[in-house]
């Protein structure tokens, strides 16, 4: 199906009421991983049918990650301060070869992110953290990390009120690279469409 220049506008300015949406339910802190796991259900049910999600759906989906979701900020929370006490130890000169470790540091905490950018996307299925698992091969790694990063970067140099919508974009785009990368996941894939060719009757013996 091809979308023209209405349907781009239409589909960048959903993903920017979502990236508000999904801002204003992660503000408590609490609430902050049901919020992007709702979202990445929504933009999953999107690229699958074509619509959004009744709004009953997506509430229960957010009660339904609300302890997994604060479980896993819990988790980024505590990775974030290590990585931090990290590069401040490093910066500090207290470890031999800071300059040298520093890399590496940098580069393990980049590939955590597009991790946690992978089970942003896995959240939108059944047990999220195998998935994540599972999906995180290099190439989608990989394209996750650039993906967050990106965002990251675009959100450190816009005014704070452009930051929501690269939520929405972000999450978006973890989706399309996850599954053009092919860590695509389960109960996500579209079945396989049957032309009329396949579907015609045998033909009657005269």
């Amino acid at each position: 199906m091809r979308h023209g220049w209405r349907d781009t506008v239409r589909a960048a300015a959903d993903m920017a009421l979502l990236g508000f949406l999904v801002t204003g339910a992660a503000l408590p802190v609490v609430t902050a991983g049901a919020a992007v796991a709702t979202g990445s259900a929504a933009i999953r049910h999107h690229l699958d049918h074509d619509t959004w999600p009744a709004p009953q759906a997506c509430l229960r989906t957010f009660r339904r990650a609300l302890l997994p979701g604060l479980a896993a900020s819990a988790a980024a929370v505590l990775l974030v301060a290590l990585v931090i006490v990290d590069v401040l130890a490093l910066r500090s000169g207290a470890v031999p070869g800071a300059p040298v470790l520093m890399v590496p540091l940098l580069a393990v905490a980049a590939a955590g992110l597009g991790f946690a950018g992978l089970l942003a996307v896995a959240a939108s299925g059944p047990a999220p953290l195998a998935t994540a698992r599972t999906m995180a091969r290099p190439a989608p790694l990989a394209a996750a990390t650039a993906v967050v990063m990106l965002t990251l970067l675009l959100a450190a140099l816009v005014h704070p009120v452009l930051i929501p919508p690269l939520i929405g974009y972000g999450l978006f785009a973890l989706h399309v690279l996850a599954r053009r990368t092919g860590a695509t996941v389960p109960g996500c894939e579209q079945p396989a469409s049957t032309s009329p060719r396949s579907r015609t009757a045998p033909r009657s013996r005269s």
